[in-house]
């Protein structure tokens, strides 16, 4: 029994002596990190502090020194997330506070202002005398409201936009049925003028229409050539002479019968 009681206790001390080991090699590489830090060598500064978070996954003052790290790499959204495990999970007021309080500022830089106050918030939850907490909230709750008054005027130049495009397609729609109103009523007026011409058509005299020609001309009167026309001349001529001789002979029996009639 005191074998295995000393065994038992020498395997405990050897617990102890490897943890101790661990926890000064753990602190070791923090404290490593914050000189590199010090110098602004913040990309080493995080090697450190991710070597010792490896062999501590739960030691929070690496966790929050890798916050700052990380954050002045300006990798804000990796920051949040480890300053809101430390806040939630460290041992003191302190530590909570401080954590909290850079919760804000990484929150802010991402213009998560609603969020931002509220880490603020819990950050004078655990240190109510904390004057940069109390500035940094002010601060974040003014640049909220300039926020949602910005997404409120988004909003209504959206609203007015779309109102203006629905008018304007609605202007489009009425001017393209008054445009298909006109083309109708046009259409409609050549369609009357074309059953008037044709009414008026056929009211015109039958021979008049076919006095025509399919080009729309009159007939020219038929012309006779000039060889014709002294034919006829001189048939005029021999008539008029045979009418004369035929008169000359009638005036001389006349003048014979009359001679003969007087009485001597």
């Amino acid at each position: 029994m005191r074998k295995q009681s000393l065994k038992y206790f020498v395997g405990l001390l050897l617990v102890a002596v490897t943890f101790t080991v661990s926890a000064q090699s753990t602190k070791n590489l923090v404290r490593k990190g914050n000189k590199l830090f010090e110098q602004q060598k913040y990309q080493d500064a995080e090697v450190k502090y991710r070597k010792a978070l490896e062999k501590d996954p739960n030691y929070s003052k690496g966790k929050f020194n890798l916050g700052d790290a990380v954050y002045q790499e300006k990798n804000y959204k990796e920051a949040s997330k480890l300053f809101s495990e430390v806040g939630e999970k460290a041992a003191t007021r302190e530590q909570k506070a401080n954590a909290w309080y850079n919760l804000g500022n990484s929150l802010m830089q991402q213009k998560q202002y609603d969020k931002s106050v509220d880490a603020f918030i819990q950050a004078l939850k655990h240190n109510p005398n904390d004057q940069d907490a109390k500035y940094n909230l002010v601060y974040a709750r003014k640049m909220l409201k300039k926020q949602q008054q910005k997404k409120k005027q988004q909003q209504n130049k959206k609203n007015q936009n779309k109102k203006q495009n629905k008018q304007n397609k609605d202007k489009n729609k009425d001017k393209d049925k008054n445009q298909n109103k006109k083309n109708q009523d046009k259409n409609k007026d050549n369609k009357d003028q074309k059953q008037k011409n044709k009414n008026q058509q056929k009211s015109q005299p039958k021979n008049q229409r076919g006095d025509q020609k399919k080009n729309g001309q009159r007939k020219q009167p038929r012309q006779i050539s000039s060889k014709d026309a002294k034919r006829m001349l001189d048939a005029l001529k021999n008539n008029e002479k045979k009418t004369l001789h035929k008169l000359q002979k009638q005036k001389a029996k006349a003048v014979h019968a009359r001679t003969n009639g007087i009485n001597w």
